[in-house]
């Protein structure tokens, strides 16, 4: 073979080569393109099945939700209506006046927005009930996280405007001196300002929280102190404490304690106390978590106690009650805070602040559709104390907190509450029926 044929063979081959190197090329792309056309014809098909901007069940919400058998109990069945949510009609119409202006959505080209009639019922049905988000979704047709949103919004704006006329602290010695007051005719405790007391609200374990709303108790739990007048009524809470902190803690860092020792409370001065020449400073009451206190009464503990000791503490034992019955009122009659509160605290804190706003309404308009008669505890007219029918239901959410013995108290304390101690068993401060109840 010469070496022009042999030239000619290699030049063959090398264009044999090339063009399939140029054929696989064109194969390869033709493959790339048909199988981005595929890939495309894909998305735009599930982009298009995604594209259901009401789903038919909640489209029909107007004429099918519990907000139509709201307006039809209202109309027809008033008991009814009570149960639905708690209050009557007419103290629904109260709050969404109230309310209404904050919670009102505008409409847009592509859908109705939620009325705020049925943002205020559907949040009031939450607090009433505690049912869960995904319960509530198919009651008003609605989707869960459109449900998470108005209820947040709703309870957000409830706190707002309802909290200087229901739950705001007394800032005057006049308003100081209507609760002792009320507290000396309903409880026989002279100068009582308010019963204390603090719960742990249960809740589910926040994400990445570790041990820090970890409590004694082995759950998870958010922090509630709060003071009661002697009609239930709340006039000082403070929520939203991780539930590791201790009732001694609780105490000693709130905003309550720092305003009583800087003495920014506007409390009444010292005066005698009734039919007698004993002079003693007005007080909170609270049971044995609490400090000892010129300003903070507690009882004697309850060890080889004398007849005198055991008086007083029958004594501040009826004014302790309140704070009790409050607690079981608002746990029974909004019921969100009958079991673990699947939500994250800060969420917490805000259902809490507009259910004490809620409470502290209907216990004003005395609203028997929230606390009928006989529900908190009552004293028959020999002075029998009966237990209301809250307790038969327990506190659900509400726990007590841990009992840690406070020995620091001030002589100046233990002074005065031996002198009141006198005072309950002198004919000026003594009640006839007393030594038959300790």
């Amino acid at each position: 073979m010469t070496r022009n044929s042999t030239r000619a063979n290699t030049q063959r081959r090398r264009r044999r080569r090339t063009q399939r190197a140029n054929m696989d090329d064109r194969q390869k792309l033709v493959m790339r393109i048909v199988c981005a056309m595929i890939c495309s014809e894909k998305k735009r098909q599930k982009r298009k099945n995604k594209r259901i901007w009401v789903k038919e069940w909640i489209r029909i919400r107007e004429q099918q939700g519990l907000s139509v058998l709201q307006r039809e109990l209202e109309n027809n069945d008033r008991s009814g209506f009570r149960e639905l949510l708690r209050m009557t009609a007419e103290e629904f119409d109260f709050l969404l006046d109230k309310v209404q202006h904050l919670i009102t959505k505008q409409d847009t080209k592509m859908r109705r927005a939620i009325p705020p009639r049925e943002r205020l019922s559907l949040t009031l049905r939450f607090l009433a009930t505690g049912e869960t988000f995904k319960s509530l979704r198919f009651q008003y047709r609605m989707g869960t996280s459109t449900i998470s949103q108005i209820v947040m919004e709703t309870c957000t704006a409830l706190y707002q405007v309802m909290k200087e006329d229901f739950l705001k602290t007394p800032s005057t010695e006049g308003e100081w001196r209507t609760i002792a007051m009320d507290f000396e005719r309903k409880c026989q405790f002279p100068h009582c300002l308010g019963a204390l007391d603090g719960k742990h609200i249960y809740i589910q374990p926040p994400r990445k929280s570790g041990s820090f709303y970890h409590n004694y108790k082995g759950r998870f739990s958010v922090l509630m102190m709060a003071a009661v007048d002697a009609n239930y009524k709340f006039i000082y809470a403070s929520v939203g404490t991780q539930g590791r902190v201790s009732d001694a803690g609780l105490f000693a860092h709130s905003d309550l304690r720092n305003a009583m020792d800087e003495g920014r409370l506007s409390f009444p001065p010292p005066e005698p106390l009734p039919d007698s020449d004993t002079v003693m400073p007005y007080m909170f009451v609270g049971d044995d978590a609490y400090p000892l206190r010129h300003d903070l009464m507690k009882p004697y503990p309850f060890r080889q106690m004398e007849h005198s000791q055991r008086v007083f503490n029958y004594r501040l034992s009826r004014a302790r009650r309140v704070v009790e019955n409050a607690f079981g009122i608002l746990a029974n009659r909004l019921r969100v805070f009958r079991s673990t509160i699947c939500l994250e605290p800060d969420k917490v804190v805000k259902i809490t602040m507009a259910s004490l706003c809620i409470h502290n309404f209907l216990c004003e308009r005395r609203s028997e559709a929230y606390a009928p008669p006989v529900f908190a505890d009552w004293e028959t007219a020999d002075h029998n104390m009966v237990d209301g029918q809250w307790r038969n239901h327990g506190m659900g959410a509400f726990q007590p907190m841990e009992n840690t013995s406070h020995r620091n108290c001030t002589a100046t304390a233990k002074m005065q509450r031996n002198l009141m101690r006198d005072y309950f068993v002198s004919p000026a401060g003594s009640v006839p029926w007393q030594d038959q109840r300790i």
